[in-house]
């Protein structure tokens, strides 16, 4: 019954954890980073908070004798997938990268695309816009440089005050969201602009369909590296994977 790790926090992990809760073949452990305060516990063992680095997690997993490791963070967690990379190659582990396709525009969007938040703020530009912000908590504070505009923020949950830019209305929401009640926000708030990441997945993908039913330009900000570790793209290929690797002995 091989140990795996599954580093967590999305929808993918949390479909993964469900699906092996029912096999008895593998003894999982979830993984999650500690960014959302109260995580819905999964049916499988979990923990919450980092490791302490590469040296640390590659301990951790000789330590706990896991057998095989699941990174399934979230595509923006450029860090943690490049620890979870080096950690496996010290402990001899065997490691997957789970990475969700991300959104690609289509006919009717308005997609201004921007490598990084730095440049998703200038995107606005000088002119007062009203703004909806779904880009996670870390990355508020760059947005204080533009104070300028006046902006509705989403977050799971809710953010430092300090970490605000000024003229911010905070909405606490958990996803999925439906594009009608997408449609309902952005129209009473009477949104210009969305800035958002390019997370992929259909857990929040509604707001860009919302966007182009309304002719909102949406400031996209690119995902980083891909990963350097063998990916797929879903959950399912992901179980495929461990089967696999449950079928074949260590050595062979």
């Amino acid at each position: 019954m091989p140990r795996v790790l599954i580093l967590g926090g999305t929808t993918e992990a949390s479909a993964i954890a469900e699906a092996l809760a029912q096999d008895a073949r593998f003894s999982p452990m979830l993984s999650f980073a500690g960014t959302t305060r109260a995580p819905r516990p999964p049916p499988i063992p979990w923990r919450v908070g980092g490791f302490g680095g590469i040296a640390a997690l590659a301990d951790f997993l000789r330590r706990e004798a896991f057998a095989l490791l699941l990174d399934a963070t979230h595509p923006f967690a450029a860090q943690m997938k490049r620890h979870a990379a080096a950690a496996a190659s010290l402990a001899g582990v065997p490691v997957l990268g789970v990475l969700r396709p991300g959104w690609k525009a289509t006919p009717g969007d308005r997609w201004t695309m921007v490598a990084d938040m730095a440049e998703a703020v200038r995107a606005l530009g000088a002119a007062p816009r009203r703004v909806l912000l779904t880009i996670g908590q870390k990355e508020l504070g760059g947005f204080q440089a533009a104070p300028w505009h006046d902006y509705v923020v989403r977050s799971v949950d809710p953010p430092d005050a300090a970490s605000l830019p000024a003229n911010a209305v905070v909405i606490a929401a958990r996803g999925p969201f439906r594009e009608s009640d997408e449609l309902v926000l952005l129209t009473e708030r009477r949104i210009e602009v969305i800035v958002t990441k390019n997370s992929g997945g259909t857990a929040t993908g509604a707001k860009l369909a919302a966007a182009r039913r309304l002719g909102l330009e949406v400031v996209m900000v690119a995902r980083p590296p891909p990963p350097e570790m063998p990916t797929v793209d879903g959950g399912g290929a992901a179980l495929r994977w461990l089967e696999d690797h449950a079928a074949t002995p260590r050595g062979v």
